[in-house]
């Protein structure tokens, strides 16, 4: 396997558009021949799905909601970067391009950071065009905040709604498109399978959720916008739907699964209560720009009400370790230091597994109407969920899986390894190297949706010859059904006795020790032998009820633990190889005597791109070389 990047000669700030000036155009008149299938209809899927029937090719939208609008991306709560300089603060697209490629621990490809730099304005335009309801200043102008590893102010928010207003934007140009008859949507089914024909993909293999019905869907191109892969961690801020099927049955069809241990874990999660839990609840990072994290200096205070514990027996540990950035230290970096000061003992709650999140100095100084202003619904959220009232007690916050930095390998194109299988959004590995910026998750799925695959898609169908889709009665097409009917039959014929969610949260257990915020040699091989025996477990006793034939959402969840087991084990063999500390990824063995990330530039300044070999033998370890001529490899820093 040969990871070709296929980025465009030239200088960095016209890759881009040289590249939109080479590549190939489809005749208006030929485009209705070409079909498209796009799995996901989140903002990535919708808008791509969106944007290339307005173009005026035929589509085929899939989604596992009832609704498309019910795509996780509702979820986000914060903002979305955008280079606008609205502040006049010293913002620009370079500046972004270069805290992206900073805030990745320098393990992302430049020529697709700068891109995503570059195509931010235009988002922003394009959602104000379609109604989002932005924040704005009393003048009128769009507003911005603060986000962790900038020192610029470039996030447009819609109070902790943004997700859901960036959605039902990309949702009502879907929905538009679905009322003209150029997208086909099809809800409640679930990608089970890709359809290979000659090494090229076209077409998936889906179960209708409601009927159990197995059917194939061709077309010239397949478009996958999943989502990420961590709900893995059992425990984690993703809805509990949310799996890495799609991705996974690709990877077992070749396309090279890249960076699978770059996982992010967010510091402001509310605290895990008990093992009754089945998901976390994030509180957004926007959080971080007027509330100060701290826990008491001295391990006897932890258990005492706040008021008792004075402003001089307070430790402010970001504002004293990380001067500069402070409160707004990137992810990762604010994760580490809250487990250790966890690890020291003096975190706060119950558990111990938690530090405060203060909001006192900044509601005296902007007053508690402009503290409800601006987090009002983010305070209510936290007062539901746990009965406190955070305008008279600090929340409480401790760190939990929420984002995937690794996912498909993919070239500047967005194209995986398998000709014609693009993969967008938070399901590709491609932007944000070892740590994801805060407010760029949204940043990413709506340029690739909106502004890279409909041009790169449509070069690569110019090559192909219009009306040349295979039709569902393909060989090759029949032998997916097959695989997807025996995976199937057989998960209801084992007939064991622990259900798939036992399997997940023990699965949860081994990579959260193993495999979470920090990980060591030891760990990392104690992991790779509880995880094969596991899954083989799993094989031998989980216990699936009903039918095939109907809704069963125990088979569902079965089908996407199945696929977690062997994820997982990918994860920790990626983490175990990469013998460095990046972003995300903490090796114990490489780290600072202040307990930073070491990296290791000579020996993995590389992308790892996993070949699946077969279920029986140890996947194929691939690198794509990483060059930075734009910017210097550099120690991250933020004091």
């Amino acid at each position: 396997m040969e990871l070709k990047a296929n980025a465009p000669d030239g200088p960095l700030e016209k890759k881009w558009e040289k590249h939109k000036f080479d590549m190939k155009l489809v005749n208006p008149a030929n485009k209705r021949k070409y079909k498209v299938i796009v799995v996901g209809s989140g903002l990535a899927g919708g808008a791509a799905a969106a944007s290339m029937a307005e173009l005026g090719y035929q589509v085929e939208c899939f989604c596992y909601q009832d609704s498309p609008r019910r795509a996780h991306s509702i979820a986000a709560q914060g903002g979305i970067n955008g280079a606008k300089n609205y502040h006049n603060d010293g913002d620009s697209v370079l500046r972004l391009f270069y805290d992206t490629i900073k805030g990745g621990d320098f393990r992302a490809r430049e020529a697709n950071v700068y891109r995503l730099a570059e195509v931010s304005n235009n988002i922003i335009d394009q959602c104000v065009a379609q109604g989002v309801p932005f924040a704005r200043e009393y003048g009128g102008l769009l507003d911005n905040r603060s986000f962790g590893g900038a020192l610029v102010s470039r996030t447009f928010y819609a109070r902790g709604q943004t997700g859901q207003q960036l959605l039902l934007g990309a949702y009502q140009a879907l929905e538009r498109q679905i009322g003209l008859g150029t997208i086909k949507m099809h809800t409640r089914s679930e990608m089970l399978e890709v359809i290979i024909i000659d090494g090229v993909a076209k077409g998936i293999v889906v179960r209708d959720m409601v009927t159990g019905q197995v059917q194939s869907y061709m077309g010239d191109a397949v478009v996958l916008a999943t989502g990420g892969y961590g709900n893995v961690m059992y425990l984690a801020t993703y809805a509990k739907g949310c799996n890495a099927s799609a991705i996974w049955r690709a990877y077992k069809k070749g396309a090279a699964f890249a960076n699978p241990c770059y996982t992010q874990i967010h510091p402001t999660c509310i605290p895990v209560t008990g093992d009754h839990q089945s998901k976390l609840t994030l509180m957004s990072e926007s959080l971080r720009n007027d509330g100060r994290i701290w826990v008491p200096k001295k391990k006897e205070d932890c258990k005492k009400p706040v008021d008792q514990i004075p402003e001089e027996d307070r430790d402010y540990y970001l504002e004293r370790k990380y001067p500069t950035y402070g409160n707004l230290a990137p992810r990762d970096v604010s994760s580490r230091a809250a487990k250790q000061v966890c690890d020291e003992g003096r975190g706060v709650g119950e558990t111990g597994l938690g530090v405060y999140l203060d909001f006192e100095a900044a509601t005296k100084r902007l007053g508690a109407h402009k503290i409800e202003e601006k987090y009002g619904n983010l305070f209510e959220m936290y007062d539901r969920i746990t009965g406190e009232d955070p305008y008279k007690v600090p929340m409480r916050i401790y760190p939990a899986t929420h984002y995937t930095m690794g996912g498909l390998w993919v070239d500047y194109n967005l194209m995986s390894t398998v000709p014609g299988l693009f993969v967008l959004g938070e399901a590709n590995f491609s932007d944000h190297g070892a740590n994801r910026l805060g407010a760029s998750a949204l940043m990413q799925g709506l340029a690739d949706g909106y502004f890279v695959a409909p041009y790169t898609v449509g070069n690569y169908l110019a090559g192909l010859k219009p009306g040349s889709c295979p039709t569902a009665d393909h060989p090759e097409a029949k032998a997916a059904e097959a695989e997807v009917s025996g995976r199937v039959s057989r998960l209801l014929g084992i007939n064991g006795k622990e259900t798939p969610t036992y399997f997940h949260r023990e699965l949860g257990k081994i990579l959260w020790e193993y495999c979470g915020m920090a990980r060591n040699d030891a760990g990392l091989k104690k992991a790779l032998q509880l995880l094969p025996e596991l899954r083989q477990r799993f094989w031998e006793d989980v216990k699936v009820p009903g039918s095939g034939a109907d809704l069963n959402q125990s088979l569902e969840l079965a089908g996407r633990v199945a696929d977690f087991l062997e994820l997982g084990e990918l994860m920790c063999r990626d983490a175990l190889e990469r013998r460095e500390s990046c972003g995300g990824h903490f090796r114990e063995e490489w780290q600072s005597p202040e307990g930073e990330a070491v990296r290791d530039d000579e020996n993995f300044c590389h992308v790892a791109a996993w070949e699946y070999t077969g279920d029986n033998s140890a996947p194929n370890r691939h690198t794509e070389e990483l060059k930075f001529e734009n910017v210097h490899l550099a120690t991250r820093s933020y004091k």
